[in-house]
């Protein structure tokens, strides 16, 4: 009986020229339409905290404090910006121009003495950061600038919804936070959020058990009044 005759094999050849073409052009898209986070004008590291409040994203007016107690104001609504502009422009009677006005509503943040807003008029916007500016007086009670643009903040928002945040970084010290805090108080603006880490809730705790029984992860979500 005679043996099976053989069957020549052959390798297996698989032609990977289109799969290449098409993961290219998968990474040339993501590299194309990735939008990279901006470094942030005022970098701060804040305390973590396991708060259950979410830090609003709209109509927010926002106070950040330094690691070295530089006092900053940013808005996002160009808007509103241009009318707080012109509201301290007249309380102080700082003889700004239309242009620096105009200038300065675009400005992201707020962070020098009113005497030296012309000069912040003058900055190019990759200027406006903590190395760049010496802060909002702020550091004693007796030249708490931030009292005034509190108060032009309040005149602004009248009768609009506004959510005041304060973020501060870890390793500044108290008196800022003190004085900030009375500059919100003076203008009776008794509302406000801090900016915080969030960090998952310790198990066992009230707030782990309460989160776990109303369906949550026991996550904190970076605010806290």
């Amino acid at each position: 009986m005679g043996g099976r005759p053989k069957i020549a094999r052959k390798s297996t050849n698989i032609d990977m020229t289109a799969m290449c073409d098409v993961a290219f052009l998968l990474l040339s898209f993501f590299i194309l339409t990735t939008k990279f986070k901006p470094a942030e004008a005022v970098p701060v590291e804040t305390p973590n905290s396991v708060s259950s409040k979410v830090a609003p994203e709209k109509d927010v007016v926002l106070v950040t404090i330094n690691r070295d107690g530089k006092v900053f104001l940013s808005i996002e609504e160009e808007e509103k910006k241009s009318a707080l502009i012109n509201t301290v422009n007249q309380l102080k009677s700082l003889g700004l121009t239309e242009a620096e006005m105009a200038k300065l509503a675009k400005a992201p943040m707020y962070g020098v003495a009113f005497s030296q807003l012309k000069q912040q008029a003058a900055l190019a916007s990759d200027q406006l950061n903590d190395k760049t500016l010496p802060g909002i007086p702020a550091k004693d009670s007796t030249n708490n600038e931030m009292k005034i643009w509190m108060q032009a903040v309040k005149d602004v928002y009248t009768g609009q919804k506004m959510n005041l945040l304060m973020k501060g970084d870890l390793s500044s010290k108290y008196p800022a936070f003190n004085n900030i805090i009375k500059a919100f108080k003076d203008n009776d603006l008794l509302k406000f959020q801090m900016v915080t880490n969030p960090e998952g809730v310790p198990v066992g705790t009230d707030l782990y058990i309460k989160n776990m029984k109303t369906g949550g992860s026991g996550e904190g979500t970076g605010a806290e009044e």
